[in-house]
């Protein structure tokens, strides 16, 4: 599907408006097709009171097989009609829904870090998972409901010039119908509003149950969130059960006040036929007319209903979509890399083709350093001398990898590899090597399938995967937090020594506490209260820097 462009996300009224617009031909045509289906029924019931009056009752069959070709050519162009009407309107369900995801995708990936701050993760999948469904139905609905329209416009215009009185029956009644049901529409909205809230609150909780199942287990809190979620369930299904009831209403009230119409429209038609004022075959097309009204009466109700679910959705989409990125990327500075990292915030610099450890009294201050050379948090950051929100590609250019960062389903070697590599370089298999990662990828099969978020692999294989992923990379600047924290000692050795000489010529910062890494490391600054308080290599501050001694030994 073609990039749909900028939505218009003023309103969710307007929103929905733009998904109308980019899908215009497609909509105009289940319109058009909703129309022809629609008149094709209503006027079958004429066509059947001309046959009676001019065929039946005159005793003419050749007027009575004149009528009965009519009636079988309406049904020929009312089945095609309905079915192409169908599949356009499939189509238009469709690509409302997927248009939705591709503006939500492109607006998560522009949002990047500020996503998460601003919006639960259960939120977003609320979005792609029900809001998806409404907006597409919103769409959806148009092809009959202006078919309805237009059909209930029609049958009111043969009524009024068969018998002004049943006309102008129909002319009022209708929007009296839609007047009884609006007040039943603003309860309903509100209880869907409030249940699409309580269901975005729940998806959060569930995915961060799953999520940290395993840890729960360890600890033996899985029987205390399974209540919270428990309980959590219990209000959405409250809440669920109150937007039936509204919902309930509203489907009585499609029923039972175009059903008093339709009884009233037969009475009066009744009468005149008593009272000769119209023929049997008149009769007989007014009760059909009478039935007929009932699908486009509740086809209005239907729409109603599908329209207001749709608002709702639109306004979650348009709530993602009004988030600005706090930090945004929009440089256009191109230094010459790889160059000289500087944080003006802690003092620390650096240099490329040195492999470079920061280590914090407080894993804080590390992590708010990272943020900070990877503009994930504002900060007097240059690369090569120019400031960082000036530089162009920042995100390709400069890579954070954290232990928070997610294994992506798919095929094993695939979600590994970067877009990007050259063909010839065997990439992946030196980055596995670093990692210290060969053995999950001979084990499991580099064309294995990965379940998302890797649950299959251990703590410390995900964190082997994770390293390897952004080593093969290959990003000017590497900033690696905690990057070994899992793994056993004769492992991290091993990634220590490797890592050292992984990447000639390139920035690398390894933000950690291990004796190991800092070992291997280059040259080691120490932070304190967010600012560099010592530099060197990892022995020679062990013999000067007491304090440097305390945090990384632990006392011992």
């Amino acid at each position: 599907m073609k990039d749909p462009g900028t939505p218009d996300h003023r309103s969710p009224g307007r929103y929905l408006r733009w998904l109308v617009r980019v899908n215009a031909p497609t909509v105009a045509g289940a319109a058009g097709l909703g129309v022809v289906w629609m008149l094709a029924q209503a006027l079958m019931p004429a066509v059947i009171g001309r046959a009676i009056d001019q065929g039946l009752a005159a005793k003419d069959a050749g007027a009575l097989a004149l009528w009965s070709g009519a009636l079988l050519g309406l049904a020929v162009v009312q089945a095609t009609a309905g079915v192409l009407r169908h599949r356009l309107s499939v189509f238009n369900w469709l690509a409302s829904a997927y248009r939705t995801v591709q503006v939500v995708t492109r607006q998560a990936t522009r949002l990047g870090a500020t996503l998460p701050r601003r919006l639960s993760a259960g939120e977003v999948v609320s979005v792609g998972i029900s809001d998806v469904v409404h907006l597409g139905d919103a769409v959806d609905i148009l092809g009959r409901g202006t078919g309805a329209v237009v059909a209930i416009v029609a049958v009111a215009a043969i009524l009024l010039a068969a018998s002004p009185q049943l006309g102008l029956v129909v002319l009022v009644g209708v929007p009296l119908i839609l007047l009884l049901a609006a007040p039943l529409l603003r309860p309903y909205r509100r209880r869907e509003d409030e249940h699409r809230e309580l269901v975005g609150r729940l998806n959060t909780h569930a995915t961060d149950l799953v999520a940290g199942l395993r840890v729960l287990r360890g600890i033996g809190g899985e029987a205390l969130f399974a209540e919270r979620y428990r309980a959590e369930s219990q209000r959405v299904r409250r809440a669920g059960v109150a937007v039936a009831a509204a919902e309930s209403r509203l489907n009585g009230a499609e029923v039972l006040l175009p059903g008093l119409l339709i009884a009233l429209v037969t009475w009066l038609g009744a009468r005149f036929a008593a009272d000769g004022e119209i023929s049997v075959g008149q009769l007989v097309a007014f009760y059909g007319y009478a039935v007929f009204l009932i699908q486009p009466l509740k086809t209005l109700g239907e729409a109603a209903g599908k329209f207001t679910k749709g608002h709702v959705a639109a306004g979650r989409v348009v709530t993602l979509l009004d988030i600005e990125p706090e930090l945004p990327a929009t440089g256009t500075a191109r230094p010459a890399g790889p160059a000289e990292l500087a944080d003006a915030a802690s003092g620390l610099v650096v240099r490329p083709g040195v492999l470079t450890a920061v280590a914090a009294a407080d894993p804080r201050d590390a992590q708010a350093i990272a943020d900070r050379l990877g503009r994930y948090a504002d900060g007097e950051v240059t690369y090569g001398g120019v400031p960082l929100h000036e530089v162009a590609d920042l995100r390709e250019r400069v890579l954070v990898a954290v232990n928070e960062d997610r294994l992506f389903s798919g095929p094993l070697a695939a979600s590994l590899l970067p877009p990007s590599v050259r063909p010839g370089r065997d990439v992946l298999a030196d980055a596995l090597e670093v990692a210290d990662a060969q053995d999950i990828v001979a084990t499991v099969g580099a064309d294995s399938h990965v379940a998302e978020a890797g649950r299959e692999f251990s703590g410390g294989q995900q964190q082997r995967l994770r390293l390897a992923r952004a080593l093969a990379a290959d990003p000017e600047v590497l900033v690696l937090v905690e990057p070994t924290s899992a793994v056993d000692a004769h492992t991290e050795a091993r990634i220590a020594d490797r890592l050292r000489t992984a990447r000639p010529g390139r920035t690398t910062l390894v933000c950690t506490t291990s004796p190991l890494l800092l070992d291997r490391a280059d040259r080691v600054a120490y932070v304190e209260n967010g600012a560099v308080v010592a530099e060197g290599t990892h022995r020679d501050l062990l013999e000067t820097t007491p304090r440097y001694a305390a945090a990384v030994t632990r006392g011992i």
